[in-house]
């Protein structure tokens, strides 16, 4: 009868009328069930986070695209102090990589598209050149903690000896202009990979992202005749940020395996930055490896005001095309402030890991690596920053990924790219 009763009860009923009715024992065992339940997945979170920490002390771990640079230089950030990524400490220091268990990190140096013209080339380069100086003069305020990286070994050479590896890749071939032997110069300064294009088309290729759509069908001749002088150099070719045509003719071109070096898989969340399956395929066939983005994840609930407050300082910065150095910082403190003062829902690592689930049954486990774009817009909310990135491991040990799948993730499958490339180094 007391089921019965309780059964028949109202939608509208208290709930606390519901459990009167229950006998003191049942509801004492049931709570004690649930305080069980809770007891058992916080012991387990516990004990994986435990291993998830030993395996990281054991390999080599990887992040091979961070934005870390743009925080440095005019912002001031320090990277030997502990920041506070929540009041423009940005997402990255050697303090926090120690905490994260990440080794090593390639820094972008990044400039954003302008016109293509000899005297716009020019001072793209100069800013260029003022992106290695930061970066190096950052290295070595602190020595003590971290080392510019330039080979492949080197990652496994500074872990060994505590010290953090920092890598350098060129984030848009844009400063390149028409003076290839910039390149040789950005090699000598620690580039070790080239990104195509960014947000709008260059003249080397086509990107995924520009209004206007194609200029060149993918690459131009001028690109062609780039990536051959990248596959000389021993450097790595980045198809992250360029169009799915650029992408195939990038594989039609190159002689050494490629990178994607923040991006994901289009058919989990459709967007043009990401890789449709054809192309992932395809990189697959090329022993290349697809680093995975915390941008561009995953549908997020739309937040207007945020989106607003984005496109008006779009307008207002020019895109952020032929800004000034001194209007570029303006825009970028603009950007932080629009995210403090709109936050919006933010990925989780779930999500992302969703993401490495699809491509692995896709295409195995030996193509696809973690390239987080922090500092660049990448975050997610139980991987913030790089304090967290032991919770990327958590989540690949919880869905039963082995610790050598996690190493291959972590660092090996990238790794394995970068040996290929410069092994075939003729320069």
């Amino acid at each position: 009868m007391r089921l019965l009763v309780i059964f028949k009860a109202s939608k509208n009923q208290p709930f606390n009328l519901i459990l009167s009715m229950l006998p003191k024992r049942i509801l004492l065992l049931g709570l004690l069930f649930v305080a069980l339940i809770i007891s058992a997945f916080k012991n387990s979170d516990e004990q994986l986070l435990k291993q998830a920490r030993q395996i990281h002390s054991e390999i080599l771990t990887l992040d091979s695209h961070t934005d870390t640079p743009l925080m440095l230089g005019n912002r001031g950030l320090d990277l030997g102090a502990r920041n506070d990524p929540r009041r423009g400490g940005g997402k990255l220091d050697f303090p926090r990589m120690k905490e994260g268990g990440l080794n090593s990190a390639f820094f972008a140096v990044f400039l954003g598209q302008g016109e293509s013209t000899p005297e716009a080339w020019d001072i793209a380069h100069q800013r260029a050149l003022g992106l290695f100086e930061t970066i190096h003069n950052a290295l070595e305020q602190n020595s003590d903690l971290a080392k510019l990286a330039l080979t492949p070994d080197d990652a496994y050479r500074l872990k060994q000896k505590g010290k953090k590896a920092i890598y350098i890749g060129l984030e848009n071939a844009y400063p390149i202009g028409e003076v290839f032997s910039r390149l040789e110069k950005y090699y000598d300064l620690g580039a070790r990979y080239v990104t195509l294009s960014h947000t709008r088309n260059n003249h080397f290729s086509d990107s995924s992202d520009d209004p206007g759509g194609s200029e060149h069908d993918g690459l131009s001749e001028m690109g062609r005749e780039l990536i051959r002088k990248i596959n000389r150099m021993g450097m790595m070719v980045d198809v992250s940020h360029i169009s799915d045509d650029a992408f195939f003719d990038v594989l039609e071109t190159s002689t050494a395996p490629v990178i994607a070096s923040h991006s994901n898989a289009r058919t989990v969340y459709d967007h043009p930055r990401n890789m449709n399956d054809d192309m992932l395929k395809a990189l697959a066939e090329n022993g290349g490896v697809v680093q995975l983005c915390f941008l561009y994840v995953t549908q997020l609930p739309p937040n207007p005001p945020r989106d607003s407050a984005r496109a008006e300082l779009r307008e207002r910065y020019n895109n952020f095309q032929n800004l000034t150095d001194e209007q570029m910082e303006e825009a970028r403190a603009e950007w932080y402030a629009i995210d403090r003062d709109f936050p919006s829902q933010l990925p989780t690592v779930s999500d992302i890991i969703d993401h490495l689930d699809y491509i692995v049954d896709l295409i195995g486990i030996d193509h696809v690596g973690i390239g987080s774009d922090f500092d660049g817009g990448g975050q997610l909310e139980d991987c913030y920053d790089v304090s967290e990135m032991h919770n990327l491991t958590v989540e690949m040990l919880r869905r039963g990924y082995s610790k050598e799948e996690i190493e291959k993730i972590w660092s090996g499958n990238f790794m394995r790219v970068f040996r290929a490339a410069y092994d075939l180094r003729e320069i």
